[in-house]
């Protein structure tokens, strides 16, 4: 195929290198002369492992060339990969002036193309970039996207120092588009590799680089915070973070990585308690296992928001543990919800076939009697009941039996769900979603 990349930085010429070893054409773009001259000259803009080597062989193969004539690199091309810088400002927001001035470039080309052209942006961007690159193509060169032209969101995963590797050895491909024909030309570029090829929506596409990143970022902060409390009681940080990575269930999987409700449950909240007041006793500082506790209020008051926002007073619970399957109501966040909405005067009813008052004891029974001591005055034993005598209904647990009710009830009442239902249920006007 023949492709032209636009950008001759990092992502830029370790694309170029390796898409010409694969057997494409590829023609890089960029303003400064002086990275052109290095690619013609078999040389790399960058210092990377290997890289060197494979654009003195791919050059001498004429496989690639480079130029500062966007106009001729569009014409002479059938998919375009945008790679160009995205610097942050002071303030923290993208400079994306870089990829909208390409877009400039491509609206004024493609008056006169006459073939449907594919620009896949591979640079990191915001969501809503695409969108904004496609509009101003539109505008300018009067042809239509997903007809003339797409384009699609390509990020890449590269880490510097094996950027030729992790090119070759990508865990996935990922390309967000709203048109089958670009998302197959765009996937076509990867098929040889390992690792699934993800077709997704553009705006899902867009925040992955930063969701990866910002995670990446979190389990080093994570780790030296561990590190940390540990060397200040004489214990060796690394043996203690090499077991905990040897469980793949549970620490490193995809266990407990489901947006939604917040924790609970009589473990986490109080060994994550347990964590912060050791740090503290010891005088060290952990400012991310400290500010854990208060992302899961965050969550809880959001729920809360939601139900709020409806307007709606008579509120109907499905489940009140703390997740289903158990009994167990403490630090359970629909607890806390429920209490809070008591308090501010809302007619509450709970359904929860897991909770049984003659049964609770212990230090269950003790959490309900100092939160919610009338607890067994807003419970219903048939949800059938509850069902029909409400204004807005809160699913917290995911049972069988609440998801095998909603979908046999077209209940008038708004569904807010903390669980993610099934699609028949998300599809209906009167549903929410807490995070989709």
């Amino acid at each position: 195929m023949n492709i032209s990349i636009f950008g001759l930085g990092y992502v830029g010429c370790v694309s170029l290198g390796c898409l010409a070893r694969n057997g494409h054409n590829v023609i890089g773009v960029d303003v400064n002369e002086t990275k052109v001259r290095q690619i013609n000259n078999g040389l790399p803009t960058i210092i990377e492992k290997d890289i060197d080597i494979i654009i003195q062989e791919e050059r001498s193969r004429n496989r690639i060339v480079a130029t500062t004539d966007f106009a001729y690199a569009i014409k002479n091309t059938d998919i375009s990969i945008i790679a160009v810088g995205t610097p942050s400002g002071e303030n923290g927001h993208l400079n994306l002036s870089y990829i909208f001035q390409v877009a400039n470039h491509f609206g004024q080309v493609m008056k006169e193309k006459k073939t449907f052209h594919v620009i896949a942006i591979r640079s990191t961007v915001l969501p809503g970039t695409v969108e904004k690159f496609a509009g101003i193509v539109e505008d300018i060169s009067q042809k239509k996207h997903n007809v003339d032209f797409s384009v699609v969101s390509n990020p890449e995963f590269l880490r510097e120092g094996t950027a030729v590797f992790d090119y070759n050895h990508p865990p996935f491909t990922l390309i967000g588009a709203s048109n089958k024909e670009a998302a197959l030309i765009a996937a076509s570029l990867y098929k040889h590799l390992p690792g699934e090829i993800i077709v997704t929506d553009i705006r899902v596409a867009e925040i992955m680089k930063y969701v990866n990143n910002s995670y990446h970022a979190l389990k080093i902060a994570f780790a030296n915070e561990i590190g940390n409390i540990c060397s200040a009681m004489k214990i060796d940080a690394y043996k203690v973070m090499e077991i905990f990575c040897t469980d793949t269930e549970l620490n490193i999987s995809p266990c407990y990585f489901k947006p939604g409700f917040a924790y609970g449950g009589s473990c986490l909240p109080k060994d994550l308690k347990g964590l912060q007041t050791l740090a503290h006793d010891l005088y060290v500082r952990v400012p991310v296992i400290e500010n854990i506790d208060k992302t899961n209020d965050l969550q809880i008051n959001r729920a809360i928001e939601l139900i709020q926002q409806t307007g709606k007073r008579r509120i109907a619970f499905l489940g009140i543990s703390f997740k289903a399957g158990t009994d167990d109501l403490r630090s359970s966040p629909a607890v806390t919800i429920a209490e809070t909405l008591i308090g501010k005067g809302y007619d509450i009813k709970i359904y929860d076939k897991n909770v049984q008052l003659s049964k609770l004891s212990g230090a269950n029974r003790e959490y309900i009697d100092v939160h919610i001591p009338h607890l067994y005055k807003l419970m219903v034993n048939q949800l059938g009941e509850l069902i029909d005598d409400v204004d807005v209904i809160i699913v917290s647990n995911r049972e069988s039996e609440y998801i095998d009710v909603l979908l046999e009830t077209e209940s008038p009442a708004m569904i807010i769900d903390m669980v993610r239902l099934p699609d028949p249920i998300r599809s209906r006007r009167n549903y929410v979603g807490i995070n989709w």
